[in-house]
């Protein structure tokens, strides 16, 4: 939906499974009109739309394509946004460390990209920016040497080109936007500065970096890193980074006291990372934990005066009410809504994105997923109206 200030807002539908066309349009029909009408929304409906590469593939049929764009209209819906980050399942099975390949060292991640944008700058509709969010070009695990970084570099400078000309033939702002990730090779705000910095010396003087390349800043990711939302998105913008998009997310906060642990038990599950940051009493370097069953079999019983915090990858609803054991990263997402509203025009696209439904443990999980997705919106848009942002 289209709020003040510019501001396009919408779910993102990779909560749902889907990896064919027909399996991804079906959940548009089953849930998001669902979300839709019980939000009573009258204006222009905007859609966060997942396509994985097989279902892009299938999309991209001229008469498949067509279609979806004639349901659109009927249905008052919009594409303003693609998330591009898995490329294949993402649902149903193991998912962990697979979901940042193939990476942007390979010809694979480039293609499917720009096959995104093919499609995205056929739905986006006039008026209205496109953009694209990806991997942080690959897991920190999987790049062991210079030449890997370079041809990570290298397909992003290609993207570019592809993108300028496609925004220049459809009369679309099309925009990509690499998101930073725990453990990942952009990881925080500074390693997304200094990438960056490096690309421009690739290329010197190429001024299309500032307009088809960015950050998709996901709230929960650079909470778990301790960042400052305010000053992150300040220093990123300052740099002349673009603000792709903004990732509505939050997160896992915890002391992991042994009470603590043993609840924690209930958020291991098999698909997804849930990468664990841990911070000192007393400050000091951050620890890291590949995910959260490797955290709670390395870590110590601390003294009571010793506990650190732990910050932990586990998407959860926005609205999440914080209790006595498990508190959230709320006051980041907060922050990131402080800031758009202090400056207006430097990010319009906001996605939620809450796609951990299917795992989330059952006490959480106490409602349907359209009823889940609704509460989102309605908390979503009454902490933006307070800034005068909806």
């Amino acid at each position: 939906m289209k709020l003040k200030q510019g501001l396009h807002l919408a779910y993102c539908t990779n909560i749902h499974r889907g990896e064919t066309w027909s399996q991804t349009f079906e959940t548009l029909c089953q849930y998001t009109l669902a979300v839709r009408d019980q939000l009573g929304a009258r204006e222009p409906f905007a859609i966060g739309l997942r396509l994985g590469h097989q279902s892009a593939r299938e999309l991209s049929d001229p008469t498949t394509l067509k279609e979806f764009q004639g349901w659109l209209d009927r249905e008052n819906c919009y594409v303003f946004t693609i998330n591009g980050f898995p490329y294949g399942r993402f649902h149903g099975g193991r998912v962990k460390e697979d979901v940042y390949s193939p990476d942007w060292t390979t010809q694979e991640r480039l293609d499917y990209t720009l096959l995104l944008f093919e499609l995205l700058s056929k739905l986006v509709p006039a008026g209205v920016s496109g953009s694209v969010s990806t991997v942080p070009g690959s897991y920190k695990e999987f790049i062991t040497s210079a030449a890997q970084e370079k041809a990570i570099r290298h397909n992003l400078w290609r993207a570019v080109d592809v993108i300028e000309r496609l925004s220049q033939s459809s009369g679309r702002d099309l925009h990509l936007g690499v998101e930073p990730e725990p453990l990942c090779y952009l990881e925080t705000t500074e390693e997304a500065l200094r990438f960056f910095e490096q690309l421009r010396r690739d290329r010197p003087g190429d001024d299309r970096i500032n307009r088809h390349l960015g950050i998709n800043y996901d709230c929960c990711h650079l909470a778990i890193e301790y960042e400052d939302a305010g000053k992150s998105l300040a220093s990123l913008a300052t740099a002349g980074v673009r603000l792709s998009k903004l990732h509505f997310s939050a997160a896992l906060k915890v002391r992991p006291t042994a009470e603590c642990r043993e609840a924690l038990k209930n958020f291991v599950e098999p698909v997804y990372f849930h990468q664990v940051i841990e911070w000192p009493v007393g400050g000091g370097a951050l620890k890291r934990y590949r995910d959260l069953d490797l955290a709670l079999a390395a870590a110590p019983l601390w003294p009571a005066d010793q506990i650190p915090e732990w910050r932990i990858h586990f998407h959860i609803p926005l609205h999440q009410q914080p209790s006595a054991m498990f508190g959230t990263t709320a006051d980041h997402l907060l922050g990131a809504m402080d800031f758009v509203q202090a400056n207006p025009g430097l990010c319009e696209h906001i996605e939620m994105e809450t796609y951990t439904w299917e795992v989330l443990p059952s006490d959480i999980k106490n409602r349907s997923v359209v009823d889940q997705l609704v509460g989102e919106y309605r908390w979503t848009l009454d902490q933006l109206a307070q800034r005068n942002l909806a």
